[in-house]
């Protein structure tokens, strides 16, 4: 839909974790919840989702709140929850392993399907229900995922990139410290863990709630 579109990318980000607490109410049978109760849980402020909910439309009653079961469908079909979207981790260190063992198994619309790894210890098994491959096996295996979670030494980040650019891949999420260099129709998100608890920490010391 067009409003998609065009909403800001900060409110974009906010959807799934809206959706995450409200699917949590919708499955405890709660029939309504405020905005003051949404800006607790998710530690947004009450003026910032109504801006954010605003985009979509009126969902919401003023006094009343907002019907649980009207903003589960609303999420899911925004989400796009109805879809599975398929995704290749590279890289099967502690890291890697922790996602194949978790996989995202609170969260209906996204799977890792394959794994990859450099070392042939690995290869062959099964985490998670995930098998993994080889890194040189990467063209055969990949099959039409379009999403790629990366997991590997930062030396190798590049060079495994261009050829998960070379499959069709148009999203990867980068757990390496490495910045990566992409076209402009592929969308890379950084997390450095490293520099996150480094922010955290000084949030922590400057900025004391």
């Amino acid at each position: 839909m067009d409003e998609e579109t065009k909403i800001p990318q900060a409110t974009a980000k906010r959807l799934p974790l809206y959706y995450r607490f409200i699917n949590n109410l919708y499955l405890q049978g709660k029939m309504r919840v405020s905005s003051k109760e949404l800006s607790d849980a998710v530690k947004v402020d009450s003026a910032t989702i109504r801006r954010d909910f605003s985009y979509f439309g009126a969902l919401g009653k003023k006094g009343y709140g907002y019907n649980v079961e009207h903003l589960v469908q609303f999420f899911r079909k925004t989400l796009d929850q109805d879809e599975t979207t398929e995704v290749a981790l590279i890289g099967v260190g502690n890291l890697g392993t922790a996602f194949l063992n978790y996989n995202f198994m609170k969260n209906n619309n996204t799977k890792i399907v394959v794994a990859f790894d450099a070392d042939k210890k690995r290869v062959g098994q099964t985490i998670g229900g995930v098998p993994i491959e080889h890194i040189d096996d990467l063209e055969e295996r990949m099959g039409n995922v379009s999403v790629a979670i990366l997991t590997v030494p930062s030396q190798a980040a590049q060079g495994i990139t261009d050829r998960l650019i070379g499959e069709g891949v148009s999203g990867i999420l980068n757990f390496t410290p490495a910045r990566i260099t992409v076209p402009a129709n592929v969308r890379v998100h950084h997390i450095d863990l490293s520099v996150e608890l480094q922010s955290l920490a000084y949030f922590l010391k400057h900025y004391p709630l």
